[in-house]
């Protein structure tokens, strides 16, 4: 149907198509834009196509098609720069369309899509016409590939039939042959049969035989057992009772041989020491000194202690240091964190360790550093320098309990030397014979280097 809008009857712009554009018609409309896309200067086109001017033809039809189709529909301005430039390609063709005689030869397709194009009188007819060709085309060809698959799917069918035939003929000649094996096998499976039966008998009279001598060699096996149970249970016994007394001899002799020999140690030291303090010269005995008299006792912690001397002056370690066999313990984190608590732990320990290691060096004192392990996540990566011994407490067991242990593990009469200002700690082991020292003497021992 034409329907006009202005303009004369016959004016093929005033026409308009009162249906969809057919697909085969569309596809040529946009070859058609697409080809002379390329010939247009940007300015001369749309404003939403000027981002495909770049594109190559194929490119453009893809990815443009919609929208070069919904220009070339409503701006007629682009339509007539296309129509010219398909002029220009396309000389004959358009002339026979303006002349109202398409070429009888041309593709229908063609021949509407240019017709969409140019508008000229009576395109709506010919773009209608193409599309109820291209219907009557794609019928056509489905109806012949439709009578083709049919012919296939009969020979497919016919070919289906004889070899089910086939296969039916095998298959009977194959059940009778199992037929006959059936019987044949039925026959050997009652012979059979009677002899499984008869070997069940026997199976049965042998199993009851077997079954007996099973429960007179479980009970054999029991007793046996039972008693290699007992056997082992008392060799058990005697190898955990000897393990034990073996145990708590080596341990005993060790322990008491370790603090026998330090005793003895401090012992001779002492009476070497106290030699050289008094420059007694080496002499046989006199008959001097059978008189009964009082005797110059050793030096001890506690004598230190009464020399007129304030708490606080670290001459009192060094005094107490230069002692024989002193051992000093200290409680790390208690002296660190008075002396520098703004450090990271890890930094206040190797601080400190280093100034113990020098004193160390310069006293010849055994020296041993304790600090709190209870909240390590992990044990601690040190290496221990020389002259210093560094233990943690395990966890449950705090860093205090651990000194008291110390103190008490020396043999009495040994100067053991505790620097700690934790009170509870001091009275501890004061009451255990070692001398308490507050961290800050040997803070201030440790800065004079």
């Amino acid at each position: 149907m034409v329907e006009t809008q202005g303009g004369e009857p016959g004016d093929g712009a005033a026409e308009v198509l009162d249906r969809p554009l057919p697909d085969g018609v569309r596809r040529r409309v946009v070859q058609i834009v697409a080809d002379a896309f390329g010939r247009l200067t940007v300015s001369e086109l749309p404003a939403q196509l000027r981002q495909y001017a770049r594109f190559a033809p194929n490119r453009r039809a893809k990815f443009a098609g919609n929208a070069m189709a919904a220009a070339l529909e409503t701006d007629a301005l682009f339509r007539q720069r296309v129509g010219e430039k398909f002029r220009e390609a396309q000389e004959e063709l358009c002339g026979a369309l303006d002349a109202g005689s398409p070429p009888p030869a041309a593709d229908p397709l063609d021949v509407a899509a240019a017709a969409y194009v140019l508008r000229p009188a009576g395109w709506v007819k010919l773009v209608t016409a193409a599309g109820e060709e291209a219907l009557r085309a794609h019928a056509e060809r489905a109806d012949e590939e439709n009578r083709a698959e049919l012919e296939r799917l009969r020979r497919q069918v016919a070919a289906t039939r004889e070899q089910t035939r086939a296969e039916t003929e095998r298959l009977r000649a194959d059940l009778d042959a199992a037929r006959k094996e059936a019987e044949s096998l039925h026959r050997k499976l009652r012979a059979a049969l009677s002899d499984v039966k008869r070997g069940e008998a026997a199976l049965r009279k042998l199993r009851g035989e077997t079954e007996a001598v099973r429960a007179e060699a479980q009970v054999q096996v029991s007793a046996a057992e039972s008693e290699n149970r007992r056997l082992k249970a008392r060799l058990g016994e005697a190898e955990a009772a000897l393990e034990a007394t073996r145990k708590a001899a080596r341990e005993g002799r060790s322990v008491e041989d370790m603090r026998v020999r330090l005793l003895l140690d401090t012992v001779l030291d002492a009476a070497q020491g106290l030699r050289r303090e008094l420059a007694l010269p080496p002499v046989s005995v006199r008959p001097a000194e059978t008189v009964d008299a009082v005797e110059p006792g050793r030096m001890t912690p506690k004598d230190i202690a009464a020399r007129a001397l304030s708490e606080h002056d670290p001459a009192i370690l060094d005094q107490l240091l230069a002692l024989p066999q002193a051992h000093l313990v200290v409680d790390g984190y208690n002296v660190t964190k008075t002396g520098y608590p703004q450090m990271p732990l890890e930094k206040q320990r190797l601080r400190l360790l280093g100034q113990l290691s020098q004193l160390a060096a310069q006293t010849g004192a055994e020296v041993t550093c304790v600090f709190d392990g209870a909240e390590l996540a992990a044990p601690v990566l040190l290496a221990p320098p020389r002259g210093v011994r560094v233990l943690f407490s395990k966890p449950g067991v705090t860093a205090d309990e651990l000194i008291r242990q110390l103190v008490r593990a020396e043999p009495p009469g040994r100067p053991v030397i505790v620097a700690s200002t934790d009170r509870e700690v001091a009275d501890g082991v004061a009451r255990a014979g070692a001398r308490p020292v507050a961290s800050a003497v040997l803070l201030k021992r440790l800065s004079r280097g």
